[in-house]
C-alpha cells in the first residue's frame, strides 16, 4: 500500500504538475521549447486547480445524477432498506486533543453525522466499512462506530475494518451483510463520490438508495465569482479529479462481462 500510495502522490496532480515544473526548470538550457511547455503545463495547471469555479463545475459534472433524500421521506427508508452503510473517509492519527487516539477525518464525520440522522429517523441499523490503509492501529471502521456511539448517540450495528478501496468496501460489506440476509443498502457517502460507490455496491448484488451528503456543485458564493485561487480549492480538485478517474476506470477494471 506504501508504495501504491508514493506512485499516487508523485503522478496525481499536485505531485504530477510540481513535477512537470521540477522537469520544466531542468531541461531549461537543454531543451527551452520543452521546458516552457512543461512550465506552463504545471503553472496553468496549478492555477485551474486553485479556482473555486473549478470545483464547482467538475463537482456539478460528477453529481449531476445525484438527489438528496428529503427529510420528509427519511422515516419510510426502513420500508424501503435493512441497513445504513456509511464509508469511510480518511482519518487523523494521533490526535492529541483525544489524547492521542487517531479520530474520523472531517469528511468522514460529515458523513457520520448525516447517517446518524438518517438511523434515528428510520430506525434502521448501521454498518460502518472502513479498513486501515496506512497500518493505524485502529480501522476506520472501529473509529467510526467509536464516535457515532459516543458522539451522535447512535451504536453501529456491524463493522466491516478491512477494505482499503471503495471497491473493497463494497466487496467486503456485502460479503457480511449476505451472511445476515440482507440485499437492500442505503449508502452514505459523498455526493461526488456516490456514482462509483454505488457502481461497486449494484456490482455486488446489492440494492442501493443512495444518501449523497456533502455537494460540492453548488454556487460557490465567491465575491469573484470562484475566480481567485484558493488552498482549498486545490485539494477538492484533487478529490474530484481522482474520482472522475476512478469512474472511468472501475468498469474496466472490475466489471463483469
Amino acid at each position: 500500500m506504501s508504495i501504491r500510495y508514493i506512485f499516487k502522490q508523485l503522478l496525481m496532480p499536485p505531485g504530477g504538475l510540481l513535477l512537470l515544473l521540477l522537469l520544466g526548470w531542468y531541461l531549461r538550457r537543454r531543451a527551452p521549447r520543452l521546458s516552457a511547455l512543461c512550465l506552463l503545463l504545471g503553472f496553468g495547471g496549478l492555477w485551474v486547480m486553485s479556482l473555486p469555479v473549478t470545483v464547482e463545475k467538475g463537482a456539478q459534472w460528477l453529481e449531476r445524477h445525484e438527489q438528496p433524500l428529503a427529510e420528509a421521506d427519511w422515516p419510510a427508508l426502513a420500508q424501503q432498506a435493512e441497513v445504513i452503510v456509511v464509508l469511510g473517509a480518511g482519518q487523523v492519527p494521533d490526535d492529541p486533543a483525544w489524547g492521542g487516539v487517531a479520530q474520523p477525518a472531517p469528511m468522514a464525520i460529515e458523513r457520520m453525522r448525516y447517517a446518524a440522522r438518517l438511523a434515528r429517523a428510520s430506525k434502521l441499523p448501521l454498518l460502518t466499512s472502513g479498513g486501515s490503509p496506512y497500518g493505524q492501529p485502529l480501522s476506520e471502521a472501529q473509529m467510526m462506530a467509536d464516535s457515532l456511539a459516543r458522539d451522535f448517540g447512535t451504536p453501529v450495528r456491524w463493522q466491516e475494518p478491512a477494505s482499503r478501496t471503495t471497491w473493497e468496501n463494497a466487496l467486503f460489506t456485502a460479503k457480511l451483510l449476505r451472511e445476515q440476509g440482507i440485499t437492500r443498502v442505503v449508502l452514505v457517502t459523498q455526493a461526488w463520490h456516490m456514482p462509483r460507490a454505488r457502481w461497486s455496491f449494484e456490482q455486488q448484488g446489492l440494492q442501493v438508495i443512495g444518501a449523497p451528503s456533502g455537494f460540492l456543485g453548488m454556487p460557490n458564493g465567491r465575491p469573484t465569482g470562484g475566480w481567485l485561487p484558493e488552498g482549498a480549492a486545490v485539494w477538492q480538485s484533487g478529490q474530484l479529479l481522482n474520482e472522475a478517474i476512478g469512474l472511468l476506470a472501475y468498469p474496466l477494471a472490475y466489471g463483469r462481462p
